[in-house]
């Protein structure tokens, strides 16, 4: 008779998930036990890092990931990364172990009492299977909600005597048939429904498109380039953008909207329709009063999210498949004039001061380094405007950022990334006081020799809470600076090799001599000056 943890191990291979993110403990060691040659184990440090490297691994792999934590104390480590991964909208499954069924009434210790509480809201799911025989299915179950748009992380609990519980033939069976089941989402607009949104256009005065990132997570891109480009019509990156979903060096491309009610409502003035493909509307933060949208401009959002339609302020909305959408909006529309459009004015920082870099004058030599099919990381909040200025990405899954707020993605995700696309090269660009909330991925890296390169941007401070200190008028507030940080020494012990530059020209090489690179990470770090962003 065959095991749960053999029927569990054939729901895995049949789903093609075949890469396990975990740090392990007692609970966990059942199921890890025997460990098959055909799967790979990446072990991280700690449970926010895990996560966080199977949040980028998932993003860029365009697979779902899986997650072993340690009962209940690893998964609280790890609740600050499974948020991000739910506002990443990033498919994954977290398990984590259990005590023995014998002993759950008694709360002995490591056990997880009332465990499916524990992680939620942050997972779309949550489940202890009642018996040891229903763990496969459950497993196939939660893979599949976990791919069911819009994507996120889900939980299973699962006892740790359960995996060498014997089953019958009618289980095993039972396993394998919801493991081989397969859900295709694409979910087509009504006929009706996309002509009267191409007439609400053709009849619009001055309609604009604004794009997020579900256009690059489900495959939009090349259909919002294509209807972009046949009406002619101008587009922005919605506000605090995870994604890249159109090119950054495009002469339609207007910039990024402001994170703000009041800001962005007057950064679309002039504009009667608001067409909005694949993001919130809006995801704002900081609070600054206004109007949602100028007087008189009206909206309609495109999205695969039914909760993101009901909570948006304003609009209305189409729930379906984007790129179906986009495509067939497009086919209704008449091709635009041969008028150019304006190019977006780009912003301008200073270059130099007192001999330490700016933050564009590093980023932009940092970009001059990167190879072209460079897949980007990023987690330097205060420096993003300048990030986007430098880079100019023009490619789909080509940039990965937290959506979720929190600190502790970048370090963690280009681990991750670079193990799900080894092909391409990934540089990790982070502040000085980002990467210590997921420090320990550095050893993960240099453990298995995952060529990124992480270039730490340094200014001894938490520049983006200075900036909020100054918008939410908190000036004196203590724990906004760093003094002290010596990130290669920290880099050096986990036996990452480091560099230190001190000139944009020194920063070029060391990032492209990294990036052409196989044999393990490196670190690159840059003294910067602080420029806070506007709004």
């Amino acid at each position: 008779m065959r095991t749960v943890r053999e029927s569990v191990l054939d729901v895995l291979r049949a789903r093609g998930i075949t890469t396990v993110f975990g740090n392990p403990g007692s609970t966990e060691l059942p199921m890890l036990k025997r460990f098959p040659e055909d799967f790979r184990y990446v072990l991280g440090l700690q449970e926010a890092v895990v996560v966080g490297m199977a949040d980028g691994f998932a993003l860029a792999s365009r697979t779902t990931s899986l997650v072993n934590l340690h009962t209940g104390p690893g998964t609280g480590n790890a609740m600050g990364a499974i948020l991000n991964a739910r506002a990443n909208r990033t498919p994954m499954v977290v398990t984590a172990g259990q005590q023995v069924r014998a002993m759950l009434t008694m709360e002995a210790l490591l056990s997880n009492p009332q465990a499916t509480l524990l992680p939620q809201p942050a997972v779309k799911w949550a489940y202890e299977p009642p018996r040891p025989a229903d763990v496969p299915a459950a497993l196939a179950r939660a893979v599949q909600i976990a791919e069911t748009p819009p994507h996120g992380p889900v939980f299973l609990s699962l006892p740790m005597d359960d995996f060498d519980a014997e089953l019958t033939e009618a289980e095993d069976l039972a396993g394998r048939a919801a493991a081989a089941r397969r859900i295709t989402h694409a979910a087509a607009p009504d006929a009706a429904t996309v002509a009267a949104l191409a007439d609400r256009i053709s009849r619009a005065r001055s309609a604009v498109l604004v794009v997020g990132d579900d256009v690059d997570a489900s495959g939009a891109w090349d259909a919002v380039l294509a209807l972009a480009e046949r009406t002619g019509l101008p587009v922005w990156a919605a506000p605090v953008a995870a994604r890249v979903s159109f090119p950054r060096s495009h002469p339609q491309f207007r910039g990024d909207l402001a994170p703000a009610i009041g800001p962005l409502g007057r950064q679309l003035a002039g504009h009667d329709l608001v067409v909005v493909v694949g993001a919130p509307v809006f995801r704002y933060y900081p609070y600054v009063p206004g109007s949602h949208l100028p007087e008189g401009t009206e909206l309609v959002l495109l999205t695969r999210d039914a909760e993101e339609a009901a909570r948006a302020p304003v609009g209305d909305a189409v729930v379906a498949d984007l790129a179906l959408t986009v495509r067939a909006l497009a086919e209704r529309l008449p091709a635009a004039g041969t008028g150019a459009p304006a190019q977006h004015e780009q912003v301008r920082f200073p270059e130099s001061a007192d001999g330490v870099l700016t933050p564009l004058a590093a980023l932009t030599a940092i970009a001059q380094g990167a190879p072209e099919n460079t897949l980007w990381v990023n987690e330097s909040p205060s420096n993003v405007p300048q990030f986007h200025e430098a880079t100019r990405i023009a490619a789909p899954d080509s940039y990965l950022f937290s959506a979720g707020g929190g600190l502790g993605f970048g370090a963690a995700a280009a681990v991750g990334a670079q193990l799900g696309a080894p092909d391409r090269p990934v540089v990790c660009v982070i502040g000085d006081g980002s990467i210590h909330y997921a420090v320990q991925a550095l050893w993960t890296a240099a453990a298995y020799k995952v060529p990124v390169t992480f270039v730490v941007l340094s200014n001894a401070k938490y520049a983006i809470l200075h900036w909020f200190a100054q918008l939410e008028h908190a000036q004196g507030a203590p724990g906004l600076d760093i003094p002290g940080l010596d990130i290669t020494s920290v880099a050096d012990g986990y036996g990452v090799r480091t560099h230190r530059a001190q000139s944009a020209g020194e920063l070029t090489k060391l990032v492209r001599d990294a990036a052409a690179q196989q044999d393990g990470p490196v670190l690159i770090d840059v003294p910067v000056t602080t420029e806070l962003p506007s709004l």
